[in-house]
């Protein structure tokens, strides 16, 4: 049994370590997918696999997660293999650094990479600031590419004029290392190459009878980059709000205001996962002053118009990111500041309204009611019927009774009435 045992162990062993582990990068660079990237890296060192494979399909993002993923690659004690695929797709802007990065640069027929040059969102760009941050990814582009014997000049084509090349043109310039047509033949091309590791360390590949094993982002990964979306994020802040504007308006109802609190909880979670911009913060509140200010002053709609304009562009400005793919779309922009501007200015018009309307209860409600006098109303005192109800009432002039009265006021419950020019009525009681 013991033998059987330490058998077992061996076997378990030698098919945990000695693997090739892979992963997917389908979507925007974010720090989810840095974070994902991270504990590949580490479960790739863990269990001693031959390498990481990273399938990449990506417009780009940000900044700052792609420099954190470059970091763990070049890091890495397991080599790296980037592979862009299925054909069709593309490793831009940040990809293209992430591309180059790696031990092994592969693509698929019919793919590109490049346009990874530096831009600010909306052509807001200062000169200077561009002059700098493009520097700095040239800076960061030679220490890779020339680590990586890979050719610089059209690796700098690829940042300072956006230049993108096809597989084979990245090829034949010297960017990446294979081109294959699917993983299946990429693996074939692996198998007994030697690669020259960011340390200068030498290592021969082996892909022969290795099993590839696809790693998943944990629920919570998943969770966090559906809601890392700033569109995802804004349509989860707008339900919130409505949520707890009806759980607020109508206490009890419970489902809206669970359900409200958590989805605008996610929202703020979202939005903290991804680079916010002062500016679009300032926008959004001055939009919010514009919707007031319309309906406080009548400014015929210039104020309204004013605030949807602010809000749209505070919306588009929200997230820090020169990338379309990671910020805020125009449509749902325009969407939410229309629906805001309009549930703003009709609530409030309603809130308005009701502050102005006459009081509908107590005695101050009866304040030029018309009704009659059911005995002798005088100064010191009379019988009236109004609005359903008898009350006590005085009259500087007396006011037979019969006569048809009406309201002036009222004090401690006993109205103060006058005779109304009409005609008696007779009771009908």
């Amino acid at each position: 049994m013991r033998r059987i045992f330490l058998l077992v162990l061996v076997f378990s062993a030698s098919t945990a370590y000695g693997e090739i582990l892979k992963v997917k990068i389908d979507g925007v660079i974010d720090p989810i997918t840095s974070e994902f990237i991270a504990d590949a890296v580490q479960i790739a060192k863990e269990q001693e696999a031959e390498f990481l494979l990273i399938e990449l399909s990506t417009p780009g993002g940000l900044g700052v997660s792609m420099q954190e993923i470059i970091q763990n690659i070049l890091n890495s004690e397991v080599p790296i293999v980037c592979f862009v695929q299925p054909q069709g797709a593309r490793a831009a802007s940040a990809g293209f650094f992430i591309l180059l990065s790696a031990d092994v640069a592969a693509m698929a027929p019919g793919t590109n990479t490049g346009a990874a040059h530096p831009v600010f969102p909306f052509g807001m760009e200062d000169e200077t600031m561009l002059e700098k941050v493009t520097n700095d990814a040239l800076a960061n582009l030679r220490a890779i590419v020339k680590e990586r014997n890979r050719n610089y000049e059209l690796a700098e084509k690829g940042v300072l004029e956006s230049k993108s090349y096809t597989a084979r043109e990245s090829l034949e310039g010297g960017l990446i290392d294979l081109i294959a047509e699917n993983e299946e033949e990429l693996l074939k091309l692996l198998d007994g190459r030697e690669i020259t590791r960011f340390s200068g360390e030498k290592q021969t590949l082996s892909t022969q009878g290795q099993q590839v094993r696809l790693l998943e982002m944990t629920l919570r990964q998943k969770i966090l980059s559906t809601i890392a979306d700033p569109n995802m994020a804004l349509l989860l802040g707008v339900v919130g709000l409505l949520g707890l504007y009806l759980e607020f308006t109508n206490p009890g109802l419970l489902v809206p205001g669970v359900a409200g609190g958590i989805c605008f909880i996610l929202a703020l979670l979202g939005f903290s996962l991804l680079p916010i911009n002062l500016i679009g913060v300032l926008l959004i509140l001055l939009a919010i002053g514009l919707f007031i200010a319309e309906l406080m002053v009548q400014g015929f709609g210039f104020f309204g118009v004013g605030g949807i304009v602010a809000m749209t562009l505070g919306l588009l400005l929200l997230v820090d990111a020169p990338n379309p793919e990671v910020r805020i779309h125009l449509g749902p922009a325009l969407a939410v500041a229309a629906s805001v501007a309009f549930l703003m200015v009709f609530l409030l018009r309603l809130t308005i309204k009701s502050y102005r309307a006459n009081v509908i209860t107590g005695t101050g409600s009866l304040e030029g009611a018309i009704g009659q006098a059911r005995s002798q109303v005088d100064q010191d005192g009379g019988k009236v019927f109004v609005s359903g109800e008898w009350w006590e009432a005085v009259s500087e002039q007396p006011v037979p009774e019969g006569s048809q009265v009406r309201v002036l006021g009222s004090n401690n419950l006993i109205l103060s009435v006058e005779a109304h020019p009409q005609s008696k009525l007779k009771s009908d009681e």
